[in-house]
């Protein structure tokens, strides 16, 4: 019996299956609490070391390699670590790529690019990360996330998506706001106003459909509230239900279990997937009915990626599904 990811999507570029968060830390200690988390918790998180904010003026060589070391530890057990490097205008971007990826090649997880103003800065940086990472001894290409927090930038979402070796679009909101000279109130930095002024829909709508048709993962940013979880949660499912979101930034420990738990599909859905693809399966992939439902590739497509949100944010399997599906 064919697999649902060789059956449903036969000549298709795989879509990414990330983590539904991603934190963000700046320093050693931070950096390590985060794997102690994650080695708590499971691989529902990625880390992103951070280069661009974590490094102090003037010590950006020693915290490159800090976070080069530290992505080789034995304490990063999933392999779920990335980078988040200087921006491209920035002196030291090269320096980030030759030390964390030049170090690190076979173990970093991605490189994320902030402050893009156009695909073709973008794509310079890509290609430099690839030859480093070529260089060190990768056979496979560094995965790389761009973010969205510039005016050129959003102009030219569809061309970042699209490039090469591009698995993530993130949404720098704090940026993109102050990028517009006082135009957008910092109340819309925040819920209710980051979700309803029209500049910040019109830019997080576009920045979903131009990842989503490239087959790209959208990344919602931040919550400025640092531990209500019940605020965290709803910024969250928030993002996931009006906009399509399917991953969303962390910046402090308590905000990554809301996160992953808005992020989860809820367990009926779960529980239908499951006994839907297996009936396909058995059916060779055609029709089937299911509680008096008519069912076929295009809802399989749809209930797969159900399965596949349920696994990366730590929910159970139901059996049979999860030996046919996910055994290893």
């Amino acid at each position: 019996m064919t697999h649902p990811s060789e059956s449903l999507f036969e000549g298709e570029r795989p879509f990414p299956v990330l983590s539904a968060c991603e934190h963000f830390a700046g320093s050693e200690k931070l950096i390590l609490k985060a794997m102690e988390l994650q080695n708590e918790l499971g691989p529902v998180f990625d880390i992103t070391c951070d280069c661009e904010d974590g490094a102090a003026a003037g010590s950006e060589r020693d915290h490159a390699d800090m976070v080069a070391r530290l992505v080789n530890d034995p304490r990063n057990r999933y392999g779920k670590a990335g980078v988040r490097i200087h921006d491209p205008a920035h002196p030291v971007w090269r320096q980030d790529v030759e030390l964390v990826v030049g170090q690190a090649a076979e173990r970093i997880a991605y490189v994320t690019i902030p402050k893009a103003t156009q695909a073709s800065q973008a794509r310079v940086v890509i290609d430099y990360v690839q030859q480093v990472a070529r260089a060190a001894g990768r056979a496979r290409p560094v995965p790389v996330h761009i973010l969205v927090e510039t005016h050129g930038a959003l102009a030219e979402v569809g061309l970042l998506a699209a490039l090469p070796h591009v698995e993530v679009l993130d949404f720098g909101q704090m940026d993109f706001v102050s990028g517009h000279h006082g135009a957008i109130p910092a109340s819309a930095m925040r819920s209710p106003g980051q979700f309803e002024h029209a500049l910040l829909v019109r830019a997080k709508a576009e920045v979903v459909a131009a990842a989503l048709r490239c087959g790209v993962v959208p990344a919602h940013n931040v919550c400025l509230n640092l531990k209500d979880a019940d605020v965290i949660r709803g910024d969250a499912q928030r993002a996931r239900t009006q906009f399509g979101f399917l991953r969303m930034w962390s910046i402090h420990p308590a905000q990554i279990r809301p996160i992953v738990d808005a992020m989860q599909p809820a367990f009926d859905e779960v529980r239908d997937a499951a006994a839907i693809l297996c009936a396909a399966q058995d059916a060779h992939w055609g029709p089937i009915q299911y509680r008096g439902e008519l069912h076929d590739r295009a809802t399989y497509r749809y209930f797969w990626s159900v399965l596949q949100r349920a696994r990366t944010t730590g929910l159970a399997i139901p059996e049979p599904a999860g030996r046919r599906f996910f055994s290893e």
